[in-house]
Formats: C-alpha cells, sequence, structure tokens
C-alpha cells in the first residue's frame, strides 16, 4: 500500500492511506544504507495487523524536494509567515527565509498577521513583495478575516509554515482546521518575542491532496552556506532588469553601467535593494573576502 509518512517519534511512523493511519516501523535495510524515512515521505507498507494498525515500511520514493529544518521531504510551498506587531515584523530575516526557499526551488507566499485595519506599513510591506511576484494575504487581528484566503492557498500543496516565534502560525492552521490542532503559545512581554510552543515537524492532513507543516520557529537564518556571487539569484526582482548590465556576471553591488542599481527607486525597491547589499557584504566578509568596511 502506499503512503505517506506525517509523523515520527523514536523510530515509529504515523503513515496516512487514504483515511487511515497505519503505525510502521522502517526494515533494517534502510538503517544499513543510512536512510532514515522523513516526514513528508511517500512510501510503501506492508501491512502487519489490519486490526491494530500496524505495518513495515518497505520503500522509500524518490523525493521531489528536502528541507534540512524542519526535516521534512516533498514540500510544494512555503508559507512564510510575519506578524506586524508584537513581534514586529523583520523585513531582513523575511527575505532570508525567501532566499532559503528559493534556493530549495518551491512556491513561496507570505502572510502577514495580526494586521489592524488600514494599517499603512502592512498595506506597503504587501505591496513590495506583490511586485516581486509573491503571493500576499494579510490576516486581521482576533478576526477570521484573511484566513480564509490562506485556507485557499494551501489548496493541492504540501505547505511548510515558517517564521519567527510568536507570529501566530499555530493560531492561524488552528483557524483554518477548526480545531485545536497545534499548541499555541503567548508572547514575552519583556523580550516582545513569542515562545517556541511547536516541538517537532509534523505533516497535518488538511483534504486528500492538501497537507500542512507546522515547525519550530526561528529569530535568525543563517546563509552562510551560500556564495556572495549567487544571492543575485534569489532576489527575484533583478531577472526582470538585469539584461541591461553591461557585465554578464554584475552583482549589482559598485559595476558601472548597472541596470539594478540604474533602477533604484522604480523597478528596484531601494529599501529591499539596501537589504541585499548588506547580505552580500556579509557573505564576501564571512568568507575572507573583500572588505567592505
Amino acid at each position: 500500500m502506499r503512503g505517506r509518512i506525517v509523523k515520527g517519534v523514536g523510530g515509529l511512523y504515523n503513515v496516512s492511506v487514504k483515511d487511515e493511519i497505519y503505525y510502521c516501523r522502517a526494515r533494517g535495510i534502510f538503517r544499513k544504507r543510512n536512510i532514515k524515512p522523513c516526514i513528508g515521505d511517500y512510501v510503501k507498507i506492508t501491512i502487519l495487523n489490519e486490526e491494530e494498525k500496524e505495518g513495515i515500511i518497505e520503500e522509500i520514493e524518490k523525493r521531489e524536494t528536502e528541507l534540512t529544518r524542519p526535516k521534512v521531504s516533498n514540500v510544494t510551498q512555503v508559507l512564510i509567515v510575519f506578524s506586524i506587531r508584537e513581534p514586529k515584523i523583520n523585513l531582513d530575516i523575511l527575505d532570508r527565509f525567501i532566499i532559503l526557499a528559493e534556493e530549495v526551488g518551491i512556491k513561496i507566499s507570505i502572510c502577514i498577521n495580526k494586521v489592524k485595519e488600514d494599517d499603512i506599513e502592512s498595506k506597503e510591506i504587501e505591496k513590495i513583495y506583490r511586485d516581486i511576484g509573491y503571493d500576499v494575504v494579510t490576516v486581521t487581528n482576533n478576526e477570521k478575516k484573511g484566513v480564509d484566503k490562506v485556507a485557499k492557498l494551501l489548496e493541492c500543496h504540501t505547505t511548510v509554515f515558517a517564521g519567527p516565534s510568536g507570529v501566530g502560525k499555530s493560531t492561524i492552521i488552528n483557524k483554518i482546521l477548526g480545531r485545536e490542532a497545534m499548541e499555541t503559545g503567548i508572547i514575552s512581554e519583556k523580550i516582545k518575542r513569542g515562545k517556541h510552543t511547536t516541538r517537532h515537524s509534523e505533516l497535518i492532513v488538511y483534504d486528500e491532496n492538501s497537507f500542512i507543516v507546522d515547525s519550530p520557529g526561528f529569530t535568525s537564518l543563517s546563509l552562510e552556506h551560500l556564495e556572495s556571487n549567487d544571492l543575485k539569484y534569489y532576489f527575484n526582482e533583478f531577472e526582470k532588469v538585469k539584461e541591461g548590465c553591461k557585465f554578464l556576471d554584475c552583482n549589482h553591488i559598485n559595476e558601472t553601467k548597472c541596470r539594478v542599481i540604474d533602477g533604484i527607486g522604480k523597478e528596484i525597491n531601494k529599501k529591499r535593494y539596501n537589504r541585499y547589499v548588506f547580505l552580500f557584504k556579509e557573505l564576501e566578509n564571512k568568507k575572507g573576502g573583500k572588505n567592505y568596511g
């Protein structure tokens, strides 16, 4: 039987097969081959005890995508959730999430939570990222408004919810599912950040073709594994104008006749470009490259 791993704890895996959950262990051959089943894997199982819903994993299908943090496979979309306040949105961290998702090559959508009616800041941020080409939805604080739009984005996708702690990821998931599927937390009054409420990654069946992954929150993301020269490929707005650059390998930092630099304040948002420059210099300095001061 073909199913999908939705949870794994201590070598025991919950495998969803249609409307049933089977409790399976993996054959020893996987351990010998240094292969560990992963949340999100499509697997073939043999039923050992139908009454007790016990089985064994015989085969793991090829993974189309694989994330390392959280550890989950076959994700087709990342929904990056930030709150406009408490904790206040950090666009530097948002851009880091986007870069890491672009690197994996999966669809990116953005949700801005805890928005008040006629919130100017949220509207400005929404426009910036919509203009780049991302789906952006806003959710009004303490109301269902916007949650239905989030639910629409989840259809026919395996979506990982990502974002810092305390922004409301688990609360939104619970509203979409109509039940308390995920534990929610409170905001620390002292540091204005959320406490980690999600302690493990788990695949939640939304409908037959749609799955949700809730993941532990983060306050910072490392890009150290990236080469500074590759960073430009993860800023979509550069792709639209880079053909006008004089040099094919232009990094859009201080090169002459750079179409990206010329487009700042027009096609290129100035603040987001400044964050690109900051990240570029950060990668250069960490790898012992040019010292920009």
